[in-house]
């Protein structure tokens, strides 16, 4: 069994509060097409309860799969993901950049959950699978859902379908890791919240956006992003647009601008 665990991009990203030590944004996430993981059952080899398998640069404790695992376990699943994974690993073809604002880790998780949810026959549905992925990160719901464009505001758990055709995108991962925390905490410090633009920009279409406003209009967090790590500021160009707090950039296929 495969799943295509697809990356997304932030058209536009506004801050507009806080909650505890979380932001809270208001956002249209858009999902790229040609840009994915695959994750794929196999044979269980090993032992070992959970068998994962893929280049990840991190330890098993912090890959958002394995915390899906946890959260699954949590919400009292536990005997049907050891029924499965008694039979099967699982092994990811890792595509999407990590650190790079394309919400790699967060997708791969979300398909997680609907392979475990359709393997193990839980019969879940999307809001209960979304309940708890956002246990494990704040993008997780929108993957959930599966849209192709979404309007996403609280700290990730709001998520509202906006209806639009999807654009096609191009997308470009400087090598340079970006530290999240470290960036809002320069927004914080440095710039101000722009409600009336977050709310007008929320009813607009994702094309006519970036036809309409600069990259740092879009995006809160490139301002910050560039006080942080000077280097980013290279890579930007005409027609081009940051993604989350980076480093990736975007921008509509030449057909999409012209049509």
């Amino acid at each position: 069994m495969t799943y295509h665990a697809f990356a997304k991009v932030n058209i536009f990203l506004k801050i507009v509060g806080k909650r505890g030590h979380y932001h809270e944004l208001q956002s249209r996430f858009m999902r790229v097409e040609n840009l994915y993981d695959v994750l794929v059952l196999t044979p269980k080899k090993t032992e070992e309860p959970f068998e994962l398998h893929g280049e990840f640069g991190c330890a098993l404790q912090q890959n958002t799969i394995y915390k899906a695992y946890v959260a699954l376990q949590e919400a009292g699943f536990k005997a049907a993901l050891t029924a499965l994974f008694d039979r099967y690993s699982l092994t990811v073809e890792k595509h999407i950049p990590s650190f790079a604002g394309l919400g790699g880790g967060s997708s791969d998780a979300a398909s997680f959950l609907h392979l475990v949810n359709d393997m193990a026959a839980l019969n879940l549905d999307h809001d209960t699978l979304a309940q708890i992925g956002i246990k494990v990160g704040a993008d997780v719901p929108f993957f959930v859902y599966n849209y192709h464009s979404a309007n996403v505001s609280g700290i990730g758990e709001i998520v509202e379908p906006f209806e639009e055709p999807p654009l096609k995108l191009d997308v470009f991962t400087p090598n340079i890791k970006c530290n999240t925390a470290e960036i809002y905490k320069a927004f914080r410090e440095h710039y101000k919240i722009d409600l009336e633009l977050s709310d007008k920009m929320s009813h607009m279409k994702s094309k006519t956006l970036l036809e309409t406003y600069q990259d740092y209009e879009l995006n809160d967090l490139l301002s910050p992003a560039i006080k942080v790590n000077k280097q980013i500021e290279d890579y930007r160009k005409k027609d081009w647009f940051f993604s989350g707090s980076g480093s990736s950039f975007f921008s509509m296929k030449e057909t999409d601008k012209n049509g």
